[in-house]
């Protein structure tokens, strides 16, 4: 099943008031398109032990928070993907969240290197346990299926090239994060620029936009990362993100990390956007 960024058959969230039926609805119409089944699992694997549970979660988290405008259902599930793979507590979420990026028009190839991406932010057992579950979600799809591709080795020295993508990335708040080491570790300094951005940051199969939303979703869900969520709202901002997709990015992790991580990223997102000023 594939779908536009934003089905056109899903209500708009409202601001005004609605009824709980109302919200329960426009959630349950998103999550058809989402996992492509009639009737969402969530609901019969919570009938038995906690139906409320389940009427929540698709009215809050999919009729309230999800279906908001500021986001299309690509970039958003590009965002839970991230979140999820680095908090690595929620393998059948992350299951199903892979099948339903693919489903709003994610391709196999940008869901590996989402990923492979978490390996900067959470480790590599997350990024290995990650890819793991889409290899479940994959031989499941044999229409989205990843093809492995040897990549064509990136051009210039690693060093050299990660210091370009981070410039152009994280401007001098990256230089500044790289600098604040030089004195006590300046060999991480010199990984971060290497690995994570020469390496990872360089690789041509995911744009630096949905990059930086991945970024931002994982530093906020992680919740332990607050510098370094300035310097990638920052970096979302200087590639094309605005403050409205920043806002939407963190309002989200709500459903998936809990409402203190999602309010300590719009304490950082505040910040950020002062320093910045009006319009920038």
């Amino acid at each position: 099943m594939n779908s536009a960024d934003n089905a056109a058959d899903i209500p708009a969230a409202s601001s005004g008031a609605e009824t709980t039926d109302e919200r329960f609805e426009r959630g349950l119409a998103l999550l058809r398109t989402l996992g492509g089944q009639e009737r969402p699992a969530v609901l019969d694997s919570l009938a038995d032990i906690a139906p409320d549970l389940g009427h929540m979660t698709v009215a809050f988290g999919y009729g309230d928070v999800m279906s908001r405008p500021g986001l299309s259902l690509r970039q958003r599930e590009i965002a839970t993907v991230a979140a999820l793979a680095a908090l690595g507590n929620a393998a059948p979420q992350l299951r199903f969240h892979i099948d339903g990026a693919l489903n709003v028009g994610v391709s196999a190839a940008e869901v590996v290197e989402i990923l492979i991406h978490t390996a900067v932010y959470a480790g590599f057992p997350a990024a290995l346990n990650g890819i793991g579950a889409a290899r479940e979600v994959f031989e499941k799809r044999p229409d989205a299926a990843a093809t492995p591709v040897d990549s064509e080795p990136l051009p210039g020295d690693r060093y050299e090239r990660g210091l370009a993508k981070l410039a152009e990335v994280d401007g001098h708040a990256g230089d500044q994060v790289v600098a604040s080491m030089q004195d006590i570790a300046p060999d991480l300094a010199r990984y971060i620029v290497e690995f994570a951005f020469g390496d990872i940051y360089s690789r041509p199969a995911l744009d630096l936009k949905c990059r930086e939303i991945a970024s931002v979703a994982m530093c906020t869900a992680l919740g332990t990362a607050a510098p370094q969520l300035r310097v990638h709202i920052h970096g979302l901002l200087n590639v094309g993100g605005s403050r409205e997709e920043v806002i939407e990015v963190i309002t989200q992790m709500a459903g998936y990390a809990g409402f203190p991580a999602a309010l300590n990223g719009i304490t950082a997102a505040r910040e950020v956007f002062e320093e910045r000023g009006a319009g920038q």
